[in-house]
């Protein structure tokens, strides 16, 4: 799942950092997939713990969740706040599970079309518009076998429920309590499994639920404690941090290092990011950039990731055949998120947005 910093009305301070960090996770749980491909064994994989992406983007996703909506809460009801998160993230996710429906259908190392009707890929299909859960067609146990990303977007949907229902009334207390519990039933889970490398299939889905529970509510708790951090160069610093912590290899106390990950360093390189400023015209400009890419990469770049994997387990081609066609989709990825950006989403959801708004008199 991947939050994006929801848009607002009121002319708060932005934290440009964090959508610079949001783009670091994205790009690095791309690489992550790419090399997943050749490395599918996580303790053989030179990025061994590339996943912890995905419980980052929860962290981060609580902090801006709660700076753009906690105060807004009395001109604004639960159901515009949901239309409003819908718009800013479904119409990516329905692009994602129509790439995800052709390159199933037209992959010709599965050969999806040989063991699957064209009637039941609509039905599938269909389904995953909804964001819901499908029928598993590509035989690996997923929840959303046309485009994996999406269990997270699931997750990232019950947060955003939980927190319109519960969190916005929330005292600090009682978060301090669900994010101690939280932490609890997190540190248990990963050290049952190992790692958190999961959650995305039918038969862990509850540890998808674990994964989201602790680092979406101490993002909230972390915004609403306001306990920043200043350090300087803290974009460089934090995404070095986030680099260094995903590349560490795996060990005896694999279970407890992730745990910590999400539990101690992921907070606070959200505490930093919030705090730092950018200096710097071009720095601002990969931030914003990174930040602008960022759901749209993460979201949009599996489906091809499904199709290399084949190549790459039908064809086994030496690592000479395999960096420059990994190189080549890492490019196409980014060049893919901007143009879905530019040309598919902002317009859309600005169409959205005018459609729904309020006052609007109905044609």
């Amino acid at each position: 799942m991947l939050p994006s910093t929801p848009s607002t009305t009121s002319l708060k301070p932005h934290y440009p950092i964090l959508d610079g960090l949001r783009g670091t996770a994205a790009i690095l749980v791309v690489t992550y997939h790419l090399f997943e491909a050749y490395y599918p064994i996580p303790a053989n994989h030179p990025m061994h713990h590339g996943y912890l992406a995905v419980d980052f983007f929860y962290l981060l996703s609580g902090f801006v969740v709660g700076y753009a909506y906690d105060d807004r809460w009395g001109r604004m009801s639960i159901g515009e706040f949901f239309k409003t998160r819908l718009i800013r993230l479904h119409p990516l996710v329905i692009l994602g599970v129509l790439i995800g429906a052709i390159g199933f259908w037209f992959d010709p190392y599965t050969n999806g079309r040989a063991h699957t009707s064209f009637l039941k890929l609509i039905g599938v299909t269909l389904i995953g518009f909804t964001l819901l859960p499908s029928p598993d067609v590509r035989g690996w146990g997923e929840t959303h076998p046309l485009d994996g990303p999406c269990w997270s977007l699931l997750q990232e949907y019950i947060a955003n429920v939980l927190y319109a229902l519960f969190g916005r009334k929330m005292t600090k207390a009682i978060l301090w309590v669900i994010v101690t519990l939280s932490a609890i039933a997190l540190i248990i889970t990963s050290v049952w499994h190992g790692d958190v490398a999961t959650g995305w299939g039918y038969d862990t889905f509850w540890i998808a639920v674990v994964r989201m529970m602790y680092p979406f509510f101490a993002g909230l708790l972390l915004f609403r404690l306001g306990k920043l951090i200043r350090l300087p160069m803290a974009y460089t610093v934090c995404s070095l941090i986030l680099v260094l912590l995903f590349f560490l290899p795996t060990f005896k106390y694999n279970g407890f290092y992730e745990a910590a990950c999400i539990i101690v360093a992921f907070p606070i390189v959200v505490a930093v990011g919030a705090g730092g400023t950018i200096r710097g015209r071009w720095a601002a400009k990969l931030c914003n950039f990174s930040g602008a890419i960022s759901y749209p990469i993460y979201i949009l770049h599996y489906p091809f990731i499904y199709i290399y994997t084949a190549w790459v387990a039908v064809k086994k081609p030496v690592p000479a055949q395999i960096i420059p066609v990994a190189v080549g989709l890492f490019l196409f990825f980014i060049l893919l998120a901007w143009l879905a950006l530019k040309y598919y989403d902002q317009p859309l959801r600005a169409w959205l947005k005018a459609r729904t708004a309020p006052g609007r008199a109905p044609k």
